[in-house]
């Protein structure tokens, strides 16, 4: 496994390519999620950056795969989290009646005519993709890796939802292909988390991730920048706290209110300040200084359609904000761990 270089020096460490030859322009990590109810999976396109092009990769959703909700949430908090809806990871051509291996075809079909002699990473996305039992777990996962075409497998996950003999086995399966594993932190602050019913606090976070590197798994989180009650000042606070995780991938959302979520009647009876596209930007440029070089960054904004969208609606896909971000970035002369504190490996 190797990473690659920086994106012009100005935003971070591009994603690493665990496999296949660096003269590839394109590789695909293809969602799914292992629940019997339901299938979901993306497809996230990573690109070759060329020395001196400023962009970092885009993201595609194909299928993904839905599964229960973790039973450590029900005995915290009833409800899953005020912001989820799982409708705004659903592409229109996923069907969930499909297995596994039908979505793998499925996906390798649709990208097949664009892009020739892809080789895939299996991304087990949306829900709680270690919320079953270990036997399950290792049958949906193996059949993803039985594809020819699948290098690796990419499992979303919250921290609460892991435990030791998962861990051991995904250590194993670590040693046989390329395994990373993404836990949903969203915030660094217990009142925030608690506020949102998320069901755990931030050291089962970082414990979490402690235990997942030590095994020597790629890992990485998602976090969200502007949740209620966090401000610029608190959202900074809090990158010094991510940045000291041993994280390999960092993945940055904005915060988006759903139609039909409960933070979507909280946003009606009581709104709260969102950020525009430029205070949004300036904010991210601010954040990624203080998180070390060492954290590749997946991403720095995540798009829900547009029907599902109430606030806020910049206008923008995903790679024209990530080039504003970039082009400010530049101009103000910022680069990613400028304020950081190097301490993982």
């Amino acid at each position: 496994m190797q990473n690659t270089h920086c994106i012009n020096e100005y935003l971070i460490r591009k994603k690493h390519t665990p496999f296949g030859d660096k003269k590839k322009n394109h590789y695909f990590c293809t969602k799914i999620n292992s629940d019997d109810r339901n299938t979901e999976k993306r497809n996230k396109q990573l690109r070759r950056l060329d020395k001196g092009e400023i962009r970092i990769q885009s993201a595609k959703d194909i299928h993904r795969r839905r599964i229960l909700m973790p039973e450590p949430r029900r005995k915290k908090g009833t409800g899953g989290c005020i912001f989820c809806d799982n409708n705004t990871f659903n592409p229109s051509y996923c069907d969930p009646k499909l297995t596994i291996k039908e979505q793998l075809r499925e996906g390798k079909d649709f990208f097949a005519r664009k892009y020739k002699d892809m080789k895939y990473i299996a991304y087990f996305q949306a829900y709680s993709n270690t919320y079953a039992p270990l036997d399950t777990l290792k049958r949906r996962y193996e059949e993803a890796l039985d594809d020819s075409d699948v290098v690796g497998i990419a499992i979303g996950t919250r921290p609460d939802c892991i435990n030791e003999e998962i861990l051991d086995y995904l250590e194993h399966l670590n040693r046989q292909t390329f395994v990373t594993v993404e836990y949903g932190i969203e915030s660094a602050n217990d009142d925030t988390l608690r506020l949102i019913n998320r069901g755990h606090d931030f050291e089962c976070s970082r414990k979490a991730v402690e235990q997942t590197a030590a095994r020597g798994i790629t890992t990485g989180a998602h976090v969200i920048l502007g949740l209620p009650g966090e401000d610029k000042d608190e959202i900074l606070r809090q990158a010094e706290k991510i940045s000291a995780l041993p994280l390999t991938l960092l993945k940055i959302h904005q915060m988006q209110i759903i139609k039909g979520t409960r933070l979507a009647k909280m946003y009606s009876e009581t709104p709260f300040p969102l950020f525009s596209a430029q205070e949004y930007i300036s904010l991210v440029a601010e954040y990624l200084q203080r998180i070390r070089y060492g954290i590749v960054i997946e991403r720095v904004a995540s798009q829900s359609p547009k029907n599902l969208l109430i606030a806020p609606d910049w206008g923008l896909k995903n790679y024209q904000l990530t080039n504003l971000l970039i082009n400010y970035m530049k101009e103000k002369g910022i680069k990613q761990g400028d304020k950081a504190f190097e301490a993982p490996p």
